[in-house]
């Protein structure tokens, strides 16, 4: 068991690694950091907007985003006791000085949140858990952190049930010595099917106001989409990164 946990974190470790090579990347090439953020902010008014009409937003709300990366919606979202956490916020916060200065971030783990129970009025987690060690462990420790009553955006990339499954064997080629890196997997830890992460979202202390998933949508387009070679045709018979949304009240 511990050296199954051993490789797990190793698994966690590339992925975070090819992270930081891609941002490094990106921030290299960056020739007009407005424009470049621009979508961001779009995006995040947009999803302050909708969970305004859940529950009225202040800017002295309390606001944590759990994987808050290169261009999170903490960045943007106008509460001022905002602070978001991200392994990689050291770096990020050097790589995208022009943004990463809008808001408090904390080089932390989302499995080991730093703060106490009920310390926040709103948590967002927007497609991030599923690049961590122990995703499930930081659902947990977000619904800590969220004081009851406290609003909860969360999302994750979702997949067809074969996906799990080749997912783990590339967990276990690599954990056997087998350094053959796949980039489908090795950006994640995990792949989640939709009915496991209904699952785990049911055994939280959570009221959901809107659940749902583009699973239809995505399968659809994969298929209308299906060209020769294999990605695409096996994406056109198992459906890949549709999304599964959460909008909740913690009880």
């Amino acid at each position: 068991m511990a050296k199954a946990r051993d490789k797990q974190r190793e698994r966690f470790v590339r992925a975070r690694e090819r992270q930081l090579e891609y941002q490094e990347t990106k921030a290299a090439s960056l020739t007009d950091p407005a424009a470049t953020v621009r979508p961001y902010f779009l995006q995040t008014q947009a999803l302050r907007a909708r969970l305004n009409a859940v529950r009225h937003i202040t800017s002295a709300d309390r606001l944590i985003e759990v994987g808050s990366g290169a261009h999170g919606h903490v960045f943007w979202f106008g509460c001022t006791r905002s602070v978001g956490i991200d392994p990689l916020a050291c770096q990020y916060k050097r790589l995208f000085p022009d943004w990463q200065d809008k808001a408090a971030t904390i080089a932390a783990e989302g499995e080991r949140l730093p703060f106490s129970d009920a310390s926040f009025d709103i948590a967002i987690s927007d497609n991030v858990i599923d690049h961590a060690e122990r995703p499930l462990a930081i659902l947990d420790e977000i619904v800590r952190v969220l004081r009851p009553g406290g609003l909860l955006y969360f999302t994750v990339n979702v997949h067809h049930p074969v996906y799990d499954i080749a997912s783990r064997i590339h967990g276990l080629w690599n954990a056997a010595g087998i350094k053959v890196e796949l980039s489908a997997f090795a950006d994640h830890t995990v792949h989640f099917t939709e009915s496991a992460i209904r699952k785990a979202i049911s055994r939280l202390p959570l009221d959901p106001i809107e659940q749902s998933s583009n699973v239809g949508e995505v399968r659809r387009a994969q298929r209308s989409a299906a060209k020769l070679g294999p990605d695409p045709l096996l994406k056109a018979l198992f459906f890949k990164n549709a999304t599964y949304e959460l909008i909740a009240i913690r009880q």
